[in-house]
């Protein structure tokens, strides 16, 4: 019998991780699923530890360093149920995920894309991840876009989606030369094409005390391999859809100033700020980008070590 869920876990080096998110997927009350996990040329033993894990939902592929975006469609093309997870192998998922994901399929049907709250975890302490949802916002359609603009919180964070198979071969899957960012590329296609709904109860778990050599996000990746340099095809709806319009600009402002502040990626860096319609931010945003160069390095430094210090601090 056809399982109701698909989970895709991409794996690459997360021998201390790799454990606590397959069984979480394991211990979930709802049952109906199977689990591939695509090692993704792992050399510190992360994939012996999930094959040590028994269960004949869970299928272990192992195949060359291809990136992320690559193993999830990996798992996706090995899989066979009509809905499709996803769960990183340093992240895990409360025991109701799955049965509260079906609740909200069978609530709200149709949709392109499901997703659901989730704690960010930082210094062991649980937040709730502060989504831009409007003060009482229990479930039901959202718009991605706008949401995402409020905070640049995630509203659809990829260990907290689920959707219809049928959808993601529409969309084409993960970009697999993207390698910050491929997730917004593939949810932010689907959210403006179909509807997204969201229930507000977080249900998974996004660790952030994650060791930086194991964590992909904690340096800079070459324009051709970040998400802000693959949005060409979005850029007319940027003249017609006012909510994207900020929600990339938003994006652009939030993550352009390492670029504009190295030498490598200045030039392209620029010209994604000229299309920021500076009059949508903030004041202190287009102050902030209009500063010299020399003061902006300044500021960041005095940053850096402020985050040091209350880092060390924390951690007494």
């Amino acid at each position: 019998m056809m399982p109701l869920y698909s989970i895709i876990i991409p794996l690459y080096n997360k021998a201390p991780y790799v454990r606590k998110a397959v069984e979480s997927v394991v211990g979930q009350i709802f049952t109906d699923w199977e689990l591939i996990v695509v090692d993704d040329g792992s050399t510190d033993g992360s994939s012996d530890i999930a094959a040590s894990i028994h269960d004949d939902r869970i299928k272990l592929i192992r195949q060359g360093n291809a990136g992320v975006g690559a193993a999830r469609n990996r798992g996706v093309a090995e899989s066979v149920a009509p809905y499709l997870c996803f769960l990183d192998a340093d992240d895990w998922w409360e025991p109701t995920f799955l049965e509260e994901m079906a609740g909200l399929i069978e609530r709200h049907p149709g949709a392109g894309i499901y997703g659901t709250g989730y704690w960010i975890v930082k210094n062991g302490r649980k937040r709730l991840a502060p989504i831009g949802v409007e003060e009482g916002f229990a479930e039901g359609e959202i718009n991605y876009c706008q949401v995402y603009a409020r905070t640049l919180c995630m509203p659809l964070w990829t260990g907290a989606v689920c959707m219809p198979r049928w959808v993601f071969d529409e969309a084409g899957g993960f970009p697999a030369n993207v390698k910050l960012g491929e997730d917004f590329l593939l949810w932010v296609h689907v959210a403006l094409k179909h509807k997204a709904v969201l229930l507000n109860k977080p249900l998974s778990n996004y660790n952030q005390d994650v060791d930086v050599k194991y964590r992909g996000t904690h340096h800079l990746h070459a324009p051709e391999h970040h998400m802000l340099w693959h949005l060409n095809d979005l850029e007319p709806l940027e003249k017609t859809n006012p909510d994207y319009k900020q929600l990339a600009d938003n994006l652009r402002c939030y993550n352009l100033m390492s670029y504009l502040l190295d030498s490598r990626y200045r030039s392209a860096a620029r010209l994604e700020l000229a299309k920021v319609d500076w009059n949508r931010q903030p004041a202190r945003t287009h102050l902030l980008y209009h500063r010299p160069i020399w003061l902006l390095k300044l500021r960041i430094h005095v940053l850096t070590i402020g985050a040091w210090v209350k880092q060390h601090i924390l951690s007494l």
